[in-house]
């Protein structure tokens, strides 16, 4: 009986040291787990953005979201600045650069050149160019353009010049003769004084100009939908931050004291994106009139 009794008592005691070991093991993971949540929140994460505006209104834009996006994450978000396209395109082709904010066909080549993945992207529109002639021109088609000159603002000028340029040779197969004018304003006005026959551009833009020019203008054509520039993570990122950034975002989007942050960017509704929503401008014949630096 007594050696029964020191048989359960060791064996009570050795319950005791595990059941103590095993407490003293699961704290010791928390207080890991904890540490690698911190070292997470303490990261710095670079943003490079497509140099649409000028440097001071760019980060007037982006820094108000940027900032609250650190609040909702912990995470600090360094807005990185190109003076222009080609800057900006060399950067993400280098992967200088932690999140992007691209057209869609940037996405497709950084993809390509570093593996990012778009995960954000504005769900209350989509991306189309437009093709407009003067209203006295008496060209109502655009098998009638064959031949001519078309004003562009650059070669790379996504709806308004490299989708647009695609688009008359491989669906109405014209040949035409490119003239850029560096802006969509300078497109617009070309088409009105009869300098050129025609002239790509978007929307938004069209829209934009003063009544004396937009009043004189008609569209003939608009591109193919595309969906429109996305926020764009590279894959050194660790999977747990690029969940929590693109959960943040949709929040921020989603809430009515928030949603006014994307305004400026543009994004109206942002809405979850992946890869595969863009690869299919691989299809669409860009890469042949795209210029590469």
């Amino acid at each position: 009986m007594a050696q029964s009794r020191a048989t359960r008592f060791g064996a009570a005691k050795q319950r005791a040291r595990l059941g103590f070991l095993g407490s003293g093991i699961i704290c010791w993971l928390l207080l890991q787990s904890l540490t690698f949540v911190a070292k997470l929140q303490a990261e710095e994460y670079t943003v490079g953005v497509v140099p649409q505006f000028e440097v001071r209104q760019l980060h007037a834009a982006w820094q108000p979201l940027l900032d609250a996006l650190t609040e909702r994450t912990g995470h600090t978000f360094k807005l990185l600045g190109n003076g222009s396209i080609p800057e900006f395109e060399a950067a993400f082709k280098a992967g200088e650069f932690d999140f992007i904010y691209s057209n869609p066909w940037h996405a497709v080549i950084a993809s390509e050149a570093q593996g990012y993945s778009p995960i954000v992207r504005d769900g209350a529109r989509q991306l189309k160019g437009i093709l407009v002639v003067a209203k006295n021109s008496g060209i109502g088609a655009v098998a009638e353009l064959d031949g001519k000159e078309i004003a562009f603002p650059s070669p790379n000028a996504l709806g308004a010049s490299l989708l647009m340029r695609a688009d008359l040779a491989r669906i109405f197969g014209i040949d035409i003769t490119p003239v850029y004018v560096d802006t969509h304003t300078s497109v617009y006005l070309n088409v009105v004084l009869g300098t050129t026959a025609a002239g790509g551009g978007v929307m938004r833009t069209l829209n934009e100009q003063a009544e004396t020019i937009s009043k004189q203008v008609k569209v003939i054509y608009q591109t193919r939908p595309m969906p429109p520039h996305p926020i764009s993570v590279h894959p050194r990122v660790p999977e747990i931050v690029q969940q929590q950034v693109q959960q943040a975002l949709l929040a921020l989007g989603a809430s009515p004291g928030t949603n006014a942050l994307f305004a400026a960017i543009p994004m109206q509704s942002p809405i979850a994106t992946d890869r595969d929503e863009y690869l299919v401008l691989e299809t669409w014949g860009l890469r042949d009139f795209y210029v590469s630096d």
